[in-house]
């Protein structure tokens, strides 16, 4: 079955700058949204958790996603994200997406409700029923609490528009079961610390929060496995990315230290809403030096040296 959209390269699960105040500041966003644009991404997430769907309502996330697909105008493909507790929540953000022309979904497992196997593929399908668009699954066990299983896929991969799934479980089996069983589902890098194996798996696209700030490096590796199937370059890179995924990862900072990332190179983030809080001095400084020596190392091995 050919899928009827291609996942193809960096997606950026787009930040979204506040004000002290907690409002958002769209002048800010849209000076992101240009950037990712221009410094080579190849797609973006509206209303990913990297953007704090969880502290928006439904309005407010409606709300971003029309205007980041205003700001974008057609030049790169734009994915909503329809995650939430409630199924009507995820049908009205489905719809929406649908009304702003949105080029796909991506649907997560509600959280916190564990549903079973067929509850959260009948869920999944009761979304697709409700945009008609192409879909990218959300797998995420660690903050869902259930895995999108072989019965789940099963289910789901009878629709024509589920086309790729995000696979942030960690476990590097599933990356085996969707490579070898689930072929005609696109494997799309969830787990930044994986992505070489996703790579190496066939996997075409990673769905990557870092690229936020650190858009030419993301890309460089995607361009050396993907494009270029040169590996040996592709692991001095994600070498070179290693100290970033533990930086990013330690003590649940995750949101917090990409914010400080985007204001590092130039633009402005503001602090995370509640209950999240901006990072500490230690924190920007650990992240400035890993920063420096990420960008300068990628820089010498794409330069050839």
């Amino acid at each position: 079955m050919t899928p009827i959209m291609k996942f193809e390269g960096i997606y950026t699960p787009v930040v979204t700058p506040y004000d002290g105040e907690g409002n958002v500041v769209w002048d800010a966003l849209a000076a992101v949204v240009d950037h990712l644009v221009e410094s080579g991404v190849h797609g973006l997430i509206s209303g990913g958790s990297t953007g704090e769907n969880y502290a928006q309502t439904v309005e407010e996330r409606l709300e971003l996603a029309r205007f980041t697909a205003q700001r974008l105008a057609g030049r790169l493909p734009l994915i909503v994200g329809t995650g939430t507790m409630r199924t009507p929540d995820s049908i009205a953000l489905a719809e929406g997406a649908a009304e702003i022309g949105a080029d796909a979904i991506l649907v997560a497992t509600p959280p916190y409700s564990v549903p079973t196997e067929r509850e959260n593929a009948l869920n999944v399908l009761t979304i697709d029923r409700a945009a008609d668009l192409p879909i990218m699954l959300y797998n995420y066990p660690g903050r869902m609490g259930v895995n999108m299983g072989e019965e789940f896929l099963d289910r789901v991969g009878r629709s024509r528009n589920v086309c790729a799934i995000k696979e942030s479980s960690g476990d590097i089996n599933r990356v085996h079961l969707l490579a070898r069983d689930y072929p005609h589902i696109q494997m799309s890098c969830g787990m930044d610390d994986q992505a070489l194996e996703f790579f190496a798996w066939g996997a075409r696209s990673w769905v990557c929060a870092g690229s936020n700030f650190l858009p030419e490096e993301h890309v460089a590796l995607y361009r050396a496995c993907a494009v270029e199937g040169d590996f040996s370059k592709g692991r001095r890179i994600m070498s070179a990315m290693m100290p970033l995924m533990r930086v990013l990862e330690q003590g649940g900072k995750f949101i917090q230290c990409v914010k400080h990332g985007v204001e590092m190179s130039g633009l402005y983030a503001g602090s995370p809403r509640p209950p999240l809080k901006a990072l500490n001095k230690d924190d920007k400084r650990q992240l400035d030096q890993v920063v420096r020596v990420l960008k300068s190392t990628i820089q010498d091995i794409t330069a050839g040296e």
